[in-house]
């Protein structure tokens, strides 16, 4: 699946701190409110302080049971239930409270009323987690100080850097290790052993247009059906996510113990011991998935892991494909983030619903998601690191989808492979298209901060990459070869000729017969 980099989402709900005090020691805890009924300061500073008094015993649906005497002037903490938000407020107010806090054991929501009854509510009102007042109160005892405030922060986050880094790491190890591969698929034809290599070959070639048409539409069914069932989905993309990254992981491991040369284990022991340990990793990540304290660094991983495998392993034949598959992925991005919402009941986008999760929901001014209880795992996620005030209320994450990664991907790893083809030793398409690929992710990022909400990211990377590429084959005058591409039955013959000196021929030398292989 396709997901958009989603920064900012305008979704109605906004987080605030509760600063809680005994004139020595403070702590900070979560508040959910509404600023548009009632809002709040933005620094400590201005924020005023109230004592606070704790009428958790009752829900204050009316002024039975409390002296008005000894809340006056006060903040007062009710429980959820019975009554309406507006309701508390209103005989909060009549009691002479200056704020009111309403402890939840549910799940924190954005306080809301009937249009007509936001103009009677004059005091700040918010949602808090009941433990967190059980826990304050542990701390600080009867003589509490309260503080409502929503501190600002700046749009730009150290996030984006890690995820810059994450996906552009990704792409150009993917790259190189696909044009790794064919390197050494070359050689082993250059030595006779091209037949029985190509059947031990794990990757798999698209070169057929057609069947690149019904994988897009596979995914745009599967993308649906994640829409209309998730909660049932959830679970099985859960567990084939295990099983795959568990695979690629092994797969990235045992290249990188080849590439060291680590052969003090016979192969049988050293696979029994990657194996291991890659489905513990991958078993780990399924149980403690809901965990955001550290959990998002587990699964990163093997989302690295997956991606590189996966632009490993599926080769794109030429660069007609290529275009082929990156235009149709670009318009089922653009739709199902842009004309999606149009069609759906609360206007969020398919594709956005399905990479959060339908629970989850952004802070106000365009903060990061805070995604679902159980989100679908296949985005790279990094928690946004300063914004500390709302992050109290949940790990709020900057995401980029699997796919804005591996679609990219997929161009940078055939233009990897082009270069081995033509024996080029600068790579020069491999680092213009990765380089491409840079500055597109740069331009989504940029557009996402300036336009406070979220973009797909193919709307970006596939034209800087489809141009680039185009444009340095042209320039070079290998578009023919570039396009037309080459099959293993053409390069196998090429090497047995040359199997002498064991060069690397140009694909000029046999364009000749490109067409009809490709």
């Amino acid at each position: 699946l396709i997901f958009i980099v989603c920064l900012h989402l305008q979704v109605n709900c906004q987080e605030a701190v509760l600063h809680i005090s005994d004139g020595s020691l403070y702590r900070d805890y979560c508040l959910v409110y509404n600023h548009s009924w009632t809002p709040l300061e933005d620094t400590l500073v201005k924020a005023p302080t109230y004592k606070l008094v704790n009428l958790t015993s009752t829900m204050l649906c009316d002024t039975s049971g409390v002296q008005q005497e000894a809340v006056k002037g006060k903040a007062l903490v009710v429980m959820r239930g019975q009554c309406n938000f507006s309701q508390k407020a209103i005989v909060a107010q009549t009691l002479g409270a200056k704020a009111l806090l309403i402890a939840s054991n549910t799940t924190l929501i954005t306080p809301s009323a009937n249009e007509s009854e936001y103009p009677k509510v004059h005091i700040p009102l918010a949602l808090m987690r009941y433990m967190d007042f059980l826990t304050a109160e542990r701390v600080f005892g009867e003589g509490m100080e309260v503080k409502l405030y929503v501190p600002q922060y700046s749009k730009i986050d150290p996030n984006i850097a890690v995820l810059l880094l994450i996906a552009i790491a990704t792409v150009a190890l993917g790259g190189l290790w696909s044009g790794a591969c064919e390197r050494e698929r070359l050689k082993s034809y250059a030595a006779g052993g091209g037949a029985e290599e190509h059947k031990t070959d794990s990757s798999r070639v698209l070169y057929s247009p057609l069947s690149i048409i019904i994988f897009v539409i596979v995914m745009c069914g599967m993308l649906v059906l994640m829409y209309f069932f998730y909660n049932v989905l959830v679970y099985i993309i859960i567990v084939i996510f295990c099983f795959a990254t568990a695979s690629a992981l092994f797969s990235c491991l045992d290249a990188v113990l080849d590439l060291i040369r680590c052969g003090t284990l016979s192969f049988s022991v050293r696979s029994i011991l990657l194996a291991s340990v890659c489905i513990s990793v991958a078993v780990i990540w399924g149980v403690y998935r809901n965990e955001d304290g550290w959990i998002w660094i587990l699964q990163n991983l093997l989302g690295i892991a997956f991606c590189l495998n996966f632009m490993k392993t599926i080769t794109l034949s030429n660069f007609k494909i290529c275009v082929i598959l990156l235009t149709l992925l670009l318009l089922y991005d653009v739709f199902f983030v842009f004309i999606t919402p149009f069609f759906t009941k609360n206007g969020v986008s398919i594709m956005v619903q399905v990479a959060l999760g339908p629970d989850a929901r952004c802070g106000h001014k365009a903060l990061a998601a805070v995604v679902s209880p159980t989100p679908i795992p296949v985005v790279m996620r990094v928690p946004r690191f300063s914004a500390w005030a709302q992050n109290l209320c949940g790990l709020q994450f900057s995401i980029l989808g699997y796919g804005d990664i591996i679609v990219p991907g997929l161009l940078v790893a055939y233009c990897s492979r082009f270069d081995v083809w033509i024996n080029s030793r600068k790579k020069v398409y491999f680092i213009s298209c990765g380089f491409a690929y840079l500055l597109g992710l740069v331009l989504t990022f940029a557009v996402m901060l300036l336009s406070g909400m979220g973009q797909p990211a193919l709307l970006y990377l596939v034209p800087f990459t489809l141009i680039t590429s185009a444009v340095v084959a042209g320039c070079r005058g290998e578009m023919r070869q570039f396009w037309t591409g080459t099959t293993y039955e053409v390069r196998r013959a090429a090497y047995e000729e040359q199997s002498q000196n064991c060069s690397v021929p140009s694909l000029s030398h046999n364009n000749q017969h490109t067409s009809s292989g490709a």
